[in-house]
């Protein structure tokens, strides 16, 4: 098939994976792709053993950044403005490549205030397959706050219920869709995924070699001390991710072999630092900065147990499954989009999110109970095949679907 695929995203972070990941998965899968977009995030050579040039963040991290930066700083509603605008030059945009390049579809990532697709869709006569992964509106009123709420809001449900199929990323997300309008039967969940092959350890030496660079990479001794044990967190972080209450942690009895490593960046890392050193913990929580995505499967092999205090209430988060992938233990909150991919007790132990409390007896149930870990590790990562947790699985779902779309438009023609 030919797959036009448009998005909107500037900045080289979660996103950018995402984007990546599922071009490289239809390419993988024999189809031909084409990108439009304000900055080509995927690539005809994109390979596993690629150094992308990405930092490791998150789905959660607003764009920023690139030489488009300076529409951020315009005041909110002509920011707004700019963003509706954007809708004109994505519909000449793809309408252009669109008559050379002849797509038997189009599939966008979803932005905030963008009917550019579903408006050259419909000139091109082919569907139109969206991708969701929030509901921007209500997202970015609560973060930034909207001036032109109801225009946003009008638009956003012009483009949810005018395209043909809408894959989101957790069932939880696509309730709140069809409460929102669109019907069932265009929904269709593509969480996020991994590569497996990127967690094949043995072709890196073996897991102990790659612990043990991953060790050095990260600014830990050479050789775990005496009782140690490394917990772990990956991603972009702000207050909301409650990583204050794993510092925390760090200062009770019992628990001074365990060192906190967070991967990445975000504004609450100057409030962390000073909780570490207040509770005389600053040595056991280090803080490496951000990593390219490519480095990050190995890295996670430093880890004993992979945290993810907290998430909302409707994401898929890429973190979760690359730390399922590693084979790692992991603590994560008890919620509904949650338990679409893990089981409590079998797969990872679930917690009721900043119940500091309920995290300690997590923690404490893992730490002294080194088969539990591995138990839960090997389950997690059989989830990812026996979920399809794989972007080449999602390149499948969103090509079958996209199929049987052009099948059911075509059939009165035969």
């Amino acid at each position: 098939m030919k797959i036009l695929y448009h998005h909107r995203t500037r900045a080289d972070d979660g996103q950018a994976v995402h984007i990546r990941s599922l071009q490289r998965a239809f390419r993988d899968l024999g189809h031909e792709v084409q990108e439009v977009g304000l900055v080509q995030q995927g690539g005809e050579q994109l390979h596993e053993d690629s150094a992308s040039p990405e930092s490791y963040k998150d789905d959660e991290k607003q764009e920023s950044g690139s030489s488009w930066g300076w529409v951020a700083r315009l005041p909110k509603f002509m920011l707004e403005l700019a963003e509706f605008g954007y809708s004109g030059l994505a519909r000449r945009r793809i309408l252009t490549t669109g008559r050379s390049f002849k797509p038997d579809f189009i599939y966008e990532r979803y932005a905030f205030g963008n009917a550019g697709g579903l408006l050259a869709a419909a000139r091109l006569g082919v569907p139109f397959i969206l991708e969701v992964n929030s509901p921007l509106v209500d997202e970015l009123d609560k973060t930034r706050g909207l001036s032109l709420k109801r225009a946003a809001r009008r638009i956003e449900l012009a483009v949810f219920r005018g395209a043909t199929k809408v894959c989101v990323v957790t069932q939880v997300l696509g309730d709140i869709l069809i409460d929102m309008g669109v019907e069932p039967e265009r929904i269709l969940v593509t969480p996020n995924g991994v590569h497996p092959g990127l967690f094949e350890y043995e072709q890196l030496g073996g897991r102990e070699a790659c612990r043990s660079r991953a060790r050095r990479d990260l600014g830990l001794p050479t050789e775990p001390g005496p009782g140690e044990l490394v917990l772990g967190f990956v991603g972009y972080f702000r207050d909301w991710h409650r990583l204050d209450l794993v510092i925390d942690l760090l200062a009770l009895p019992g628990l001074e072999g365990l060192r906190l490593v967070i991967i990445g960046e975000g504004p609450a890392g100057e409030g962390l630092a000073a909780q570490a050193l207040q509770l005389g913990v600053q040595h056991r929580v280090h803080f490496p900065g951000s990593r390219r995505h490519d480095q990050i499967p190995e890295l996670l092999t430093a880890f004993d147990i992979a945290l993810m205090p907290a998430i909302n209430a409707y994401a898929s988060a890429l973190k979760l499954h690359e730390y399922m992938a590693a084979t790692l233990p992991v603590i994560a909150p008890d919620q509904p989009n949650l338990h679409e991919v893990v089981t409590n007790g079998e797969s990872a132990l679930l917690v009721p999110s900043g119940d500091a409390v309920a995290l300690e007896a997590a923690v404490r149930s893992l730490v002294t109970n080194p088969e539990l870990r591995s138990e839960l590790g090997k389950n997690a990562a059989r989830q990812i095949d026996k979920l399809g947790l794989t972007w080449r699985a999602n390149g499948e779902r969103v090509v079958k679907c996209a199929q049987q779309l052009i099948d059911e438009r075509d059939r009165p023609n035969r």
